[in-house]
């Protein structure tokens, strides 16, 4: 899972979430700060409205929430979803010493990116790329 400082920074650059099943996220209340909730329709499904969507949360599984807002929320999108969404620029995954190494084309040149763990190396990748079409 990517940390949720690099989250938070992927959604700063742009990075826009529609929920669906499986999905992890966290909501932003002081009282849940360590919790990672996970879309799914039998405790927690996406609801679309006018006003845009809102997160909800059924049975007792949440007994202090009925419903979030999902600008309260920010995504933690698993290691596939973020190099689905690398989509033609990504070419590797190699374990290196550390960590793992993401290589992707950019601006015609290749970029690496290295961390810890895979989910975080394709989540800085993913934010150059973003960064990248925003400028």
């Amino acid at each position: 899972m990517i940390s949720t400082g690099l989250a938070r920074r992927l959604r700063d650059a742009g990075l826009s979430w529609a929920p669906r099943s499986g999905d992890r996220f966290h909501i932003y209340r002081h009282e849940l700060d360590a919790e990672v909730f996970t879309v799914s329709e039998l405790t927690i499904e996406a609801h679309e409205y006018p006003s845009g969507t809102v997160l909800s949360f059924n049975g007792t599984t949440e007994w202090a929430l009925d419903s979030v807002d999902l600008g309260d929320t920010l995504w933690l999108p698993h290691e596939d979803q973020l190099r689905d969404l690398l989509r033609r620029s990504f070419r590797s995954l190699e374990a290196v010493d550390d960590g793992y190494r993401v290589t992707i084309e950019l601006d015609g040149h290749l970029s690496r990116f290295e961390s810890v763990s895979a989910p975080e190396a394709y989540g800085l990748a993913l934010l150059a790329l973003l960064e990248g079409l925003r400028t």
